[in-house]
């Protein structure tokens, strides 16, 4: 009996040693997972170092034999290695297992090692770290790292090499270790090799440099200008350009950059004669400064047939002309090649071009030429904030522009809060507007007209012949020039369409399509960037001054060209300007210059505000409202 009770009490035992092992485990697993180390990860990647610090630190004391110490050991080794403790970062990489370091945690090891002067270790390390599995900013760290081992070891070559291959090949820290390389650790001999093995990048451009600084150590000045003039010219972006300016100037005992204006322009071929009449309007503004100032010389050139031409013309104007500034070109594929360069070098462009985002290109880029923007934003602020109107109809011609303003319209108006109720559109060469004009009135267009056999004339004349419709619109914007409005406004009346407010581009503004169809426009608003019967005296002085001058009146394109002229010569006649820099401020800060085209501000991405003319048709003659 006793030891079956004996038995039984073993067997107990050990059932109940087994249901405690079992719950044990169980009850471990069920234990939730400290949140900090992927809160840490979240905040290290949201920019919040200082809080992932805090979160990674706690989960490693709280954490002691956690298999995923090794990740947040990664993490703080990151965060020390950005706010430049190296040692720190070293410390945590070691506590990772060897076979548990992947590429990551060796490249921000090898990185540490170099930073702390460990040049070969650091090399090793870098050199056996597969850069396919780095981030893209981890590729960059890793070759900048090889190239400051590579210099720290004497590799000086291999380091430009590597400072070249870096993603970020014109990161100031790089190129000032490429530039304390060249000028003090190459012999003459390499310096030509690094010239020649990286032409055409800033670590090229300033081997060139020091191969002029060296010619004029050994007296052979023309060697020295050569190569000097060969820095200036080229457009690589480099941050050593001013001592090749520097050693220019005191070679040729002159200033590099002179007192003048680089000015492109269409001066051959179909565009010439639009090109010839913005020259006329920056030559009269040059007579007219140079009588008072110290003379600006405009240096002219032809702005080019292509792209490449265009691009070379801001080459030649801003090196060996040594021009401050460029003001053109004014056809858009010439001015966005000509931007493209000129934002490269380093050098203020005033582009004349209306092209779509031309200013856009850079901080060097500013445009004074009337857009569609300008002339659509001016006419939906007069008549939706002064006359009240809510309600507009489009009709456009199928092209290019008819299409862009008729885009640039419909966002205008819906941004304050109006309506375009009605669009319709026309072939470029049609001279019936019948049916749009009918489908503008919600009428059907197949409709026989009252009288199909009578003129337009007639038919205005008898009021019974029209009949007139409540319209879904209270005014017409029509984005057409003069020749063809002179065809449009009688068919409006014609076909019924009056006493809506019609509104035109700078197209409109023409004495021949006042003399032809003015009696049909009466009312009409439009706007332009130039109005020659202006009341304002400056305008009347440039107006007297260009006739007297050529013998016929400006339009708007000279206007434009004494502007931009003018705007230059007023910056440059400050004595505090002198580089080409000091004027980009300048031209960024303009407010209110007072021209004949309209008072001209530049915005933030340098397009020019332009307060235009708004104008209006007024029993025959065109007045000014503004």
């Amino acid at each position: 009996m006793g030891k079956t009770f004996g038995s039984w009490l073993i067997i107990l035992c050990l059932l109940f040693s087994s249901t405690l092992l079992h719950i044990t485990p169980a009850s471990a697993a069920s234990q939730p997972a400290d949140p900090s180390l992927q809160l840490g990860i979240d905040k290290f990647h949201s920019g919040d170092q200082q809080e992932a610090l805090s979160l990674l630190r706690g989960f490693v004391i709280r954490n002691y034999d956690s298999p995923e110490l090794p990740r947040a050991y990664l993490y703080l080794a990151r965060i020390f290695q950005n706010s430049g403790s190296h040692q720190e970062a070293l410390l945590y990489i070691s506590r990772i297992p060897l076979a548990q370091k992947g590429p990551e945690a060796l490249c921000i090891e090898g990185v540490s090692l170099v930073a702390t002067g460990q040049f070969q270790a650091g090399l090793t390390t870098l050199l056996n770290t597969d850069p396919e599995s780095l981030t893209p900013n981890d590729r960059s760290r890793r070759l900048a790292a090889l190239a400051e081992a590579n210099a720290g070891l004497g590799n000086y070559l291999e380091a430009l090499t590597f400072i070249h291959r870096s993603a970020k090949p014109t990161d100031s820290k790089l190129l000032e270790l490429a530039h304390g390389i060249l000028k003090e650790h190459l012999s003459p001999t390499e310096i030509g090799e690094a010239a020649f093995m990286f032409r055409d990048t800033a670590i090229g451009q300033d081997a060139i440099l020091q191969l002029a600084l060296g010619a004029d150590k050994r007296n052979d000045q023309n060697e020295a200008k050569r190569l000097a003039a060969a820095v200036i010219q080229n457009s690589t972006p480099f941050p050593y350009r001013n001592e090749a300016v520097a050693l220019w100037e005191k070679l040729n005992g002159s200033p590099f950059l002179q007192r003048s204006i680089g000015v492109m322009l269409p001066l051959t071929g179909r565009y010439a004669p639009f090109g010839q009449l913005v020259r006329r309007g920056m030559e009269l503004a040059s007579d007219l400064h140079d009588q008072n100032k110290p003379p600006i010389h405009l240096e002219f050139r032809d702005s080019g047939a292509t792209a490449e031409e265009s691009s070379r013309i801001v080459t030649e104007l801003s090196g060996e002309a040594g021009v401050m500034a460029i003001a053109g070109p004014l056809t858009g594929g010439a001015a966005a090649a000509a931007a493209a360069q000129a934002q490269r070098i380093g050098i203020p462009l005033l582009s004349l071009s209306p092209r779509d985002g031309l200013p856009e290109t850079g901080s060097f880029i500013f445009r004074d030429s009337l857009t569609s923007r300008q002339q659509v934003e001016a006419l939906v602020s007069h008549a939706m904030e002064r006359l009240g109107i809510t309600a507009f109809a489009i009709l456009h011609p199928e092209n290019k522009l008819g299409y862009e303003m008729t885009d640039l319209f419909i966002r205008a108006v819906q941004n304050r809060g109006g309506q375009v109720v009605a669009t319709q559109m026309y072939a470029e060469k049609a001279t019936d507007f019948r049916r749009q004009v009918r489908l503008l009135k919600e009428e059907d267009p197949a409709s026989p007209d009252v009288d199909p056999k009578a003129e337009p004339d007639e038919v205005v004349e008898d009021d019974k012949a029209v009949q007139k419709v409540k319209l879904p619109f209270q005014a017409l914007f029509i984005p057409d020039y003069a020749d063809k409005i002179s065809l449009i406004a009688p068919q409006l009346l014609f076909y019924g369409i009056e006493d809506v407010q019609l509104l035109g581009i700078n197209g409109w503004n023409s004495r021949d399509l006042l003399r032809s169809t003015g009696r049909y426009l009466q009312g009409a608003i439009f706007v332009d960037g130039f109005f020659r019967a202006s009341a304002d005296p400056s305008i009347r002085q440039f107006v007297e001054n260009y006739t007297a001058a050529y013998g016929e009146e400006p339009s708007i394109l000279e206007a434009q060209g004494f502007d931009v002229a003018n705007i230059l010569f007023t910056l440059l006649d400050r004595p505090e300007i002198r580089t080409r820099d000091e004027l980009q401020q300048a031209l960024s800060q303009l407010i209110d210059f007072h021209g004949v085209s309209g008072n001209t501000s530049f915005g933030t991405t340098g397009d020019a505000l332009k307060t235009l003319f708004l104008l209006q048709v007024d029993r025959g003659d065109i007045i000014q409202l503004n």
